[in-house]
């Protein structure tokens, strides 16, 4: 494990909030900024090493041991950055969401294709085998983004289900654990305790993301391990498939009433910015993209800032 100094751990957190920044809005992944930011694999590697061995070192060799054995700083200034960031972001994306979706979606669609760039990238060779792994991973993450959303459920145990099924897709590049939220029904749920503080629910969903995410890094672990590229196509795949959910101009197909009696869109439909029903806001939404573009340059730069 390299020797990481004060500069590097703050680096570190701040790509947590990007992370979390991303997580906190329904169609985009905080593992595509993970994996495009240079810490994935790194990420992944340390989850799928608590175990209970990890516990006997702290029996046995003492909080310093266990500490190092953990990578306890590393998960320390990521977690603080994601933690703070989607608490904070969560609220925005929101009211964004609300009153600016072509803008918000126009800026994280540049994103998303600068990542799809990046990813494949790391596949040095393409074969036909890679390639439809890489069709499998968009067509389900497509289909994934096309499911209709369910109603909100208010049960704090529903929350540990959706917590830990959510965090699944956290990590998981390309596929939006916030939309995964959506579709089960929790994600109102979730940014409303936020809103008021309601710690019984935030405590029931953080535990059913521990519980989730200790579970499916192990499986992400071995893919790495014994799969890599192809592993990576799928990954690839995921991102390609994500950019039905992320584009901005939509039409309306159904509609259904939430839980406070208000019409929510229940299916949409991809449409050009040109048959759009409503201003596109096109010029905006193009310098978006181009900025949300750029912003995945950037972070790959410091990503592999010292490798």
């Amino acid at each position: 494990m390299k020797q990481r100094k004060f500069l590097d751990y703050l680096i570190l957190s701040l790509k947590g909030m990007a992370m979390g920044a991303a997580d906190a809005v329904p169609g985009v992944s905080g593992g595509t900024i993970a994996l495009i930011s240079g810490i994935y694999q790194e990420l992944v590697n340390t989850i799928g090493n608590i175990n209970i061995s990890l516990f006997k070192v702290f029996k046995n060799q003492g909080v310093k041991s266990f500490w190092i054995k953990l990578n306890g700083n590393f998960l320390l200034a990521l977690i603080t950055g994601i933690f703070i960031s989607f608490i904070l972001f969560m609220r925005i994306a929101k009211y964004l969401l609300e009153h600016h979706p072509i803008l918000i979606w126009s800026f994280f669609f540049g994103l998303i294709i600068a990542s799809i760039i990046f990813v494949a990238k790391q596949i040095k060779k393409w074969d036909i085998t890679l390639v439809i792994a890489l069709i499998v991973g968009a067509t389900t993450a497509f289909y994934v983004s096309t499911l209709p959303s369910l109603s909100n459920n208010n049960s704090p145990y529903f929350l540990f289900f959706a917590g830990a099924i959510a965090i699944c897709a956290m990590i998981l590049p390309g596929i939006s654990g916030a939309f995964i939220l959506v579709i089960l029904g929790a994600y109102k749920t979730l940014s409303n305790a936020i809103d008021n503080f309601d710690v019984q629910k935030l405590i029931f969903f953080f535990l059913g993301a521990f519980v989730g995410l200790l579970s499916f890094s192990k499986l992400l672990k071995w893919l790495f391990k014994k799969y890599e590229t192809i592993t990576l196509a799928v990954l690839t795949g995921f991102i390609v498939g994500s950019l039905n959910k992320i584009w901005p101009w939509k039409k309306i197909i159904s509609t259904r009433l939430n839980s406070e009696g208000v019409e929510t869109p229940l299916l949409t439909q991809s449409v050009s910015p040109f048959s759009y029903e409503g201003d596109p806001q096109l010029t905006t939404a193009i310098v978006l993209a181009i900025t949300g573009f750029l912003t995945i340059i950037s972070l790959e730069k410091i990503g592999s800032r010292k490798k």
